[in-house]
């Protein structure tokens, strides 16, 4: 049960364009959360033309989010150093938990210019979009073989070619398959109207779900860093224990507030 995985990274190249894998399901996240979100908006009577501005803050805000997040969580020495290097995102190094804050702040910026979508009812509906479009991106380090995992102990595993031949853990795929379920779970909690009136309530339970998950999986994998060798919880643990808290703060909060009967 021992799966060589070597697949090309680039699908195509002519000239000067290339297609990644990546990029294809960097690109396929957010159409997907484009059509939940005109779901979600015709859904719910809002006017569908907000969608661009959505669309256009919630690129903003995970592209600037997950760049500033790699170059500040994970090499800061190197990027304050260098810091025309952070504009090269070509390179790579993007960071979920930075596009997680970058995401917040953009439609922070948001809700204030747009009364009939207030800042908690907005992240309630982005959260679903976030899990299924981190259901894609980790595929798309699957193609680039990348976050592996650590080596398995047993006669199963995937061998990452283009890294070495040892069995490890898929662990992007865990994630990709956690995060498609959570994004199920929090749909059918969407459409509960009593718990979809409640603000806050969606937002916080998609910390509560995400970063649990996020945080048991890094157990498998390898550590980004060097810096992070001798941790007992890597960077990505560590920065996920204040998004869970926040959710716990969250929900509660919604819970014991009343709904709201309208938007």
């Amino acid at each position: 049960m021992i799966i060589a995985w070597d697949p090309d990274p680039i699908i195509f190249s002519f000239g000067f364009l290339t297609m990644r894998w990546y990029g294809l399901f960097f690109a396929s996240a957010f159409i997907a959360g484009g059509i939940l979100g005109h779901w979600i908006l015709k859904r719910e009577s809002k006017p569908p033309e907000s969608l661009d501005r959505i669309m256009l803050h919630m690129i903003i805000g995970t592209i600037v989010g997950a760049r500033l997040g790699h170059c500040l969580f994970y090499e800061p020495g190197f990027y304050l150093s260098n810091p025309f290097e952070i504009l090269k995102i070509w390179r790579g190094g993007l960071a979920s938990h930075g596009a997680a804050v970058g995401i917040v702040l953009a439609f922070y910026l948001y809700a204030r210019k747009t009364p009939d979508q207030p800042f908690l009812w907005i992240m309630d509906r982005v959260g679903i979009t976030s899990a299924i479009g981190a259901a894609l991106i980790r595929m798309g380090n699957l193609f680039n073989s990348e976050i592996v995992g650590k080596p398995t102990s047993g006669d199963w595993g995937v061998m990452y070619l283009q890294l070495d031949r040892i069995p490890r853990h898929p662990t992007q795929v865990y994630e990709s398959l956690a995060y498609l379920g959570i994004f199920i779970i929090l749909i059918l909690l969407y459409l509960r109207k009593d718990l979809a009136k409640r603000p806050g309530f969606l937002f916080g339970m998609t910390f509560l779900l995400l970063l649990p998950a996020r945080l048991i999986i890094e157990f498998f994998k390898e550590n980004q860093s060097a810096f992070e060798e001798g941790w007992l919880l890597n960077m990505g643990q560590l920065l996920s224990i204040p998004f869970i808290l926040l959710g716990v703060y969250l929900v509660f909060k919604s819970l014991r507030n009343p709904a709201v009967t309208s938007q």
